[in-house]
């Protein structure tokens, strides 16, 4: 979330007075000097639990880890197909200038620390399940009005209004990890370890997947199409989680 919330932005700002390579550059500085202080501070002689790749794998056939995951997938792919393809849907379809993003940026990191902290509150109080499903609704409500702004309001509207729909669109998104994380361990408690890693690579895998399907609907369509297509993957997830959760319910035996 804090790379959400500083990192996004900074990357845009740094991109913006240096070009998208100065960015890189500034990445691999920052990972190296990373890599220098953990090998410095780090204990030696630290040993993992070592697990072979068949145990891990194993934990993804219980029953209900799979539809989690694959609504992980789902969610992320929705988000990062607007997210990844944030600059041009903001400067063509808003018509904002490239030296807001970095403040459009900051504004979603600081919505998703909220969502981060809220989401764990909410699935604690409402329940995990219902929490992923609202956030599931939500997300897919304002892709569709990321890409309805553009469509129906002139760019010196389109623009504050894209910028106001950041911070409420990183609430509710990432509201949705730590309800997740919270229904994947209930499921799986005696290898949390491991179903949180499957989710956590699930959840990369839903953000490079995301990228690939904006990538698709900017060669094919415009910009202002990216939240209508964002739209139907977390549909999709909502009705995977209804499924499970209904297939999940004791049915009720008549009396004879």
């Amino acid at each position: 979330t804090v790379a959400v919330a500083v990192g996004a932005p900074l990357g845009a700002l740094v991109a913006t007075v240096a070009g998208w390579r100065g960015t890189f550059f500034a990445i691999a500085g920052l990972g190296a000097l990373a890599g220098a202080i953990l090998w410095y501070r780090l204990p030696r002689g630290i040993v993992g639990t070592r697990l072979p790749l068949r145990m891990r794998l194993a934990a993804a056939l219980r029953p209900g880890v799979m539809p989690i995951l694959v609504t992980t997938i789902l969610a992320l792919i929705g988000a990062f197909t607007v997210f990844a393809f944030v600059a041009p849907f903001a400067i063509e379809g808003g018509g904002l200038n490239p030296i807001a993003l970095p403040g459009m940026l900051l504004a979603f990191g600081v919505g998703a620390v909220i969502g981060n902290i809220g989401g764990g509150q909410a699935a604690d109080r409402f329940g995990a399940t219902r929490t992923v499903c609202w956030s599931l609704a939500l997300s897919a409500a304002m892709l569709v009005t990321f890409s309805l702004i553009p469509m129906f309001l002139p760019r010196e509207i389109a623009g504050p209004a894209l910028m106001a729909m950041m911070v409420p669109w990183g609430i509710v998104g990432w509201a949705f990890p730590p309800a997740q994380a919270s229904r994947i361990i209930k499921l799986a408690p005696d290898a949390a370890p491991i179903v949180l890693s499957l989710n956590a690579s699930a959840l990369y895998l839903g953000v490079a997947l995301g990228a690939v399907v904006g990538a698709a609907v900017l060669r094919y369509g415009a910009p202002a199409d990216l939240g209508v297509v964002a739209a139907a993957f977390p549909i999709v997830g909502l009705g995977v989680v209804l499924a499970g959760h209904l297939a999940a319910r004791p049915v009720a035996m008549p009396a004879e």
